[in-house]
């Protein structure tokens, strides 16, 4: 990690709110690339690849992910919404947007900008192996390992990060700081009561 004091922030629409920027922007993009790269070869004798865009944070690394790939892909987007008592995580969710399409007989890839407990996620996957996809398969740009629940097989993982409040590269506050082209923290004042 590195101190926004040993180390200049980029210039953002924020000010001063960022601390310190965690993963850099040549960071992401150079994981991305590697990530992408591992995917297409994966699936390169597949036929057509559906990624599912968990809304509203992994649209950033799903946009550059597709991008990246060297095999053709389709998107879906989805909206969930865990919801339940706010002292404990329930792992009871809703569909607020479903997939636009079936997805029986395709191979699907859920496409998630970061999992901490994975409680969510992994209820997805129990919605989507239901719809009966060729395969299913779960790519993350980050993990919060020290605060994952459930027991999920990832595909691949772009970075393992402490178990910090971050933002930017899709990730919000308040639905801000989604647009910064960097994984960072904000000062403890931006978000403490």
């Amino acid at each position: 990690m590195h101190d926004s004091k040993d180390f200049n922030v980029p210039a953002n629409p924020y000010g001063s709110d960022v601390e310190a920027v965690l993963i850099s922007e040549e960071q992401i993009a150079a994981r991305i690339q590697e990530m992408a790269d591992a995917v297409s070869e994966r699936y390169r004798d597949s036929g057509d690849l559906i990624l599912v865009c968990v809304l509203k944070g992994a649209v950033f690394f799903l946009s550059d992910f597709a991008r990246a790939l060297s095999i053709p892909s389709q998107q879906e987007f989805m909206a969930v919404s865990s919801y339940g008592n706010a002292a404990s995580s329930s792992g009871v969710v809703r569909i607020l947007k479903d997939l636009d399409r079936d997805i029986e007989g395709k191979h699907v890839l859920i496409v998630e900008d970061i999992i901490d407990s994975g409680l969510t996620l992994s209820w997805l996957i129990r919605n989507l192996e239901g719809r009966r996809p060729a395969s299913l398969e779960v790519v993350s740009l980050l993990r919060k390992p020290e605060v994952v629940k459930a027991d999920i097989d990832l595909l691949e993982v772009g970075f393992d990060i402490p178990h910090e409040f971050v933002v930017g590269y899709g990730l919000d506050y308040a639905e801000n700081y989604r647009d910064l082209p960097f994984v960072g923290t904000l000062k403890p004042e931006i978000y403490a009561d």
